[in-house]
């Protein structure tokens, strides 16, 4: 396939909102991951001759609009069900006939999203446990990790440091009901607990993630992100009830 090919396949893939892609040479990769989870997507790569995992991800509102214009719309897990169709007409554009295999969603396997993230340079830790760039803000997120029999062009990291680093005010910190006075970020299990209060604030948003300055106008609507903290909401409620 062409440049002009491939470049037309990654504009179609923007224009459904996966305007995010990082490809990795897995070979080089592996040696970047903890031992353990290179060792799991080692195994896949003797095997199958994988030679590439690729990173898609959803940056501001664009996939929210084009999946309720879409047949995923009425879908049990809708974003999931859009991404892996959209991912998937990708794949056939710029490898067809190649071999793939789709990691995240949808597998057991674990799957290290945020030091992929990390990788490909769209992830910086945030005083608010969410991931953030200077593009995006934290208004983005992991769709799709594939591993594919592929030889497209890697991708360099997005440059640059977090946008946390010279932020002195932390208006997150002073938003955030769950926030320790003092703590240089939100402990995870006062988040999660206060989440779950019956009068929580922080069911179906973050005061303290809408409270950050970074790219503001990518925001998430309210649907989108009352659709995104549901589920969220509910995995926490699982997991509590599974522990008790």
């Amino acid at each position: 396939m062409s440049a002009s090919q491939t470049a037309k396949a990654e504009r179609q893939l923007a224009e459904a909102g996966l305007n995010l892609l990082a490809i990795f040479d897995l070979a080089d990769l592996l040696a970047k991951l903890p031992a353990d989870i290179s060792a799991s997507l080692e195994q896949q790569y003797e095997s199958k001759r994988f030679k590439q995992l690729m990173l898609f991800g959803h940056a501001g509102r664009q996939l929210w609009q084009a999946l309720h214009s879409s047949d995923c719309a009425t879908a049990a897990e809708p974003v999931d069900a859009f991404s892996i169709d959209r991912v998937r007409r990708f794949l056939a554009e710029v490898c067809p006939g190649k071999d793939f295999e789709i990691l995240y969603p949808g597998s057991s396997r674990i799957v290290p999203l945020q030091r992929l993230g990390e990788l490909a340079g769209w992830h910086h830790a945030s005083p608010f446990r969410i991931g953030i760039n200077a593009d995006w803000g934290s208004w983005f997120a992991y769709r799709a990790v594939v591993l594919a029999d592929s030889d497209l062009a890697t991708t360099p990291p997005l440059a640059g440091p977090s946008p946390c680093r010279d932020c002195l005010e932390r208006p997150c910190l002073a938003a955030c009901p769950a926030a320790v006075s003092g703590a240089a970020d939100i402990p995870l299990h006062a988040c999660l607990d206060y989440r779950l209060e019956d009068d929580s604030r922080c069911q179906f948003q973050c005061p303290a993630r809408n409270s950050c300055p970074v790219a503001a106008g990518q925001r998430y609507s309210e649907a989108q992100m009352r659709y995104h903290y549901s589920r969220s909401l509910q995995t926490i409620m699982d997991y509590r009830q599974q522990k008790a």
